[in-house]
This record gives C-alpha cells, sequence and structure tokens, in this order.
C-alpha cells in the first residue's frame, strides 16, 4: 500500500498591513511529526513558493514547543521549509490531503486567492481531506463545496476564536472575524470552553483546530480520516 501524503500549503506573507508576521511554527511542525508517526509523507508548500516566512513570536520562548526545536534541527524537515512547493505547483492528483496551518500571514494572503480555492475545491470535489486550523481556516472562506455551497456550511468547524483574537489584540487588524465569518457562511462553529485550550473538530471529510494549541490533535483527525 502506498504511503498516504498529505500537502501542507502555508502562507508567504511576511506581514498583515505594516505588521511583522508569516506562518506560525508549531501548526506547521507537530503536524509534520505526527503524519511522520503514522506513516503519512508531509510536503511543505507556500503560495508563492521556496522559503516559508515564519511568525518570530512561534521560534521564541514561550511559543517554543519541541516539536518546533526537533524541527529545526532537522535539516530534511527544515529543507521542505527554505524550498517549499509552490502553489503554481501543485497538483491534487499527487495528495491524500491538504492542509492550512495558521499564522496571521495567511489573513493577508489566503482568502482571495484565486489559485488557493482553486485548489481546495479540486481537494473537496475529488473526495480528499480537507484540514486547517488556527487562522489556516481563512483559506476557506471563500471556498465552495461539490454542492456549490460555502464549504463550511452547515458542518461542525473551528479557527481562531473571538476571544483569543481580542487576546492577542490584532482584532483592528484583521479584515474580519474568523469565528464570525465561518457563522456567517453557515458554518457549526465551535470552541473550547476556555481559551488557548487544544480544540479540534471533523465532519465528513473536513478537520478543523482552533488555535495553535490544536494542531497535534487536528492532525491526528487527518491521521485517521487517512487510514
Amino acid at each position: 500500500m502506498t504511503a498516504k501524503r498529505v500537502l501542507i500549503m502555508c502562507t508567504s506573507a511576511n506581514k498583515l498591513k505594516d505588521v511583522d508576521t508569516g506562518c506560525w511554527a508549531e501548526e506547521v511542525c507537530a503536524p509534520f511529526y505526527i503524519w511522520k508517526k503514522h506513516g503519512i509523507t508531509a510536503t511543505i508548500g507556500s503560495i508563492k513558493g521556496g522559503e516559508v516566512p515564519m511568525d518570530d513570536a512561534s521560534l521564541n520562548p514561550p511559543f517554543l514547543t519541541k516539536e518546533v526545536e526537533e524541527f529545526l534541527l532537522d535539516d530534511e524537515a527544515m529543507k521542505g521549509l527554505t524550498e517549499s512547493v509552490p502553489l503554481a505547483d501543485a497538483k491534487v492528483a499527487d495528495y491524500d490531503a491538504i492542509f492550512l496551518p495558521g499564522g496571521h500571514g495567511c489573513v493577508a494572503d489566503f482568502p482571495d486567492n484565486a489559485a488557493l480555492i482553486k485548489l481546495v475545491e479540486e481537494f473537496a470535489a475529488a473526495g480528499k481531506v480537507v484540514a486547517a486550523v488556527c487562522h489556516g481556516p481563512n483559506g476557506l472562506v471563500n471556498v465552495k463545496g461539490p454542492d456549490g455551497k460555502p464549504l463550511v456550511a452547515g458542518k461542525k468547524v473551528t479557527g481562531f476564536s473571538n476571544a483569543e483574537e481580542y487576546a492577542v489584540a490584532k482584532e483592528n487588524l484583521v479584515p474580519f472575524m474568523l469565528e464570525d465569518k465561518l457563522k456567517e457562511l453557515g458554518g457549526k462553529f465551535e470552541m473550547a470552553k476556555e481559551k488557548w485550550a487544544s480544540h479540534a473538530v471533523v465532519d465528513g471529510k473536513l478537520a478543523t483546530g482552533q488555535n495553535p494549541g490544536s494542531s497535534i490533535a487536528v492532525a491526528e483527525l487527518v491521521a485517521k480520516l487517512l487510514s
């Protein structure tokens, strides 16, 4: 049996308006190792390809996790992050799932990206797994399901909550609050009782996680869907 393959599609934006940001390291590194443990191959892509911009905060305490530390010392894994596959070269046929990690960078280059929307719609139409964590669901807000309705409509879904956005004081920086947008699209938004607690949900072939700490949980859901 051939190994299952996941495309991790990252942001290429290192700024949101005039604030430095990028991809949130934990949301790439933790799933990468979870899938490796399950014998699933993860390929890192990004909107523009090449080096993925990382949010500095995610590479330093208190947000530096053991998975991120391990990843930074893993030459092969790091090569994936510095030589990521451009979105333009990503083909649905090569993968069993697409995963959108967050970081505020993706707020800038995910929602209205026609090529990303088309790619995610192709994954959904092919009955493949679509997954996202934290701000990653920004890449789902303009995606239609095979029925022509918003992909998240009528589905259990989660993402970075309003309470968490206010907690990081970025509510005036983002073009919309992700929780509000997912609800507006008909998503059945779920969240943890407390801010920053791990929370991941699955509905059919759609798996989403609430915040950086939900990365492992959503990666495990994806592994289960691919098993």
